[in-house]
């Protein structure tokens, strides 16, 4: 993640759904959020502090609070001091439990905001993982177009006036959904798959030279359009080069990495007369094929060498 990711941005995009409420520490909005871990003080509020990090922001419910309500109150102002630290980024309180008036004060002397929300402890603890994990997955930022085709996420890339957009805008008027037009992020999630999506200014936009700025989701109705999409395959289009070599087999499958993981990739030459559309269709159909086991290619080449190995065996017979 390349900006820096405060308390205060998680409560704009997040708070109203986990029902936030800042009780104290105003101050402490402004406190970086550093990973996407969340924890249960747990054996720590006992003064077993092995494993427990103060830098993660912590979800606290009613078994805490009574806990240290039952607890000497040096012993629970020490047991305090030791798992709140000035680098903690928030306190969260479960089904609307309030804090003890030892811990409000601490957080605001150190200034970590303390929240109130009705989730569950169990429910805060997942949903808020879950959010951070969104904002801290690996991001990169891709020229091009995304579209859905045949259920296939579909980058569609290459040089300025290649007809990118075009290619797109056919795809949709043949029923298929844009995620993204010109600006692609790209973000790596459990470390297996890349979701792509588009800004939030441009969503469902489109630029078409001569045409302008055009709304999909407005022309062609919301069927068209989708927020996000994992992506599957590149294809890259190419003026069409009578000096380049372009493989007419298939056998020989390239791959792009992105962000560390390789995708399959597709160079498609652009010339008059070529239905870029349909062929992009095919692209994504017979990609769809190889994930359920059957390469044309493959097939193709293996019976062609079954037949060779016939005739010489046929040649061989002749001959003896």
């Amino acid at each position: 993640m390349t900006r820096r990711y405060l308390v205060q941005h998680f409560v704009d995009q997040h708070g109203k759904y986990l029902g936030l409420r800042l009780l104290v520490g105003e101050k402490g909005l402004g406190h970086k959020i550093r990973n996407s871990e969340v924890q249960r003080p747990g054996l720590a509020l006992a003064g077993y502090l092995k494993g427990f990090s103060p830098n993660r922001l912590l979800v606290m419910g009613k078994q805490e609070i009574q806990y240290l309500q039952d607890c000497e109150p040096h012993v629970r102002a020490k047991r305090l001091e030791e798992i709140l630290s000035p680098t903690t980024p928030a306190v969260v309180m479960a089904r609307g439990v309030r804090p003890s008036k030892e811990l409000s004060a601490l957080c605001q002397k150190r200034d970590i905001a303390l929240f109130s929300s009705n989730f569950s402890v169990t429910a805060l603890l997942s949903e808020i993982s879950f959010l951070l994990l969104e904002e801290f997955c690996p991001t990169v930022t891709l020229h091009g177009a995304l579209v859905e085709v045949f259920g296939v996420g579909v980058v569609i890339q290459g040089e300025s006036s290649v007809g990118k957009s075009e290619a797109a805008l056919g795809l949709i008027e043949r029923g298929h959904r844009l995620i993204s037009d010109d600006v692609i992020r790209i973000k790596r999630k459990e470390k297996s798959s890349l979701v792509g999506s588009g800004p939030e200014l441009t969503r469902h936009l489109m630029e078409i030279r001569g045409i302008g700025i055009i709304n999909v989701a407005n022309l062609y109705g919301a069927v068209c359009v989708r927020h996000d999409k994992v992506i599957d395959i590149v294809v890259k289009l190419e003026v069409w080069n009578d000096g380049h070599f372009y493989d007419r087999v298939g056998l020989d499958e390239k791959f792009i990495d992105i962000l560390g993981l390789s995708v399959p990739f597709h160079l498609l030459p652009v010339k008059p007369g070529r239905d870029v559309v349909l062929l992009l269709e095919t692209i994504a159909l017979n990609h769809r094929l190889k994930e359920m086991g059957y390469h044309s290619a493959k097939e193709f080449n293996t019976k062609l060498l079954e037949r060779i190995v016939r005739k010489q065996r046929v040649g061989v017979g002749v001959a003896r």
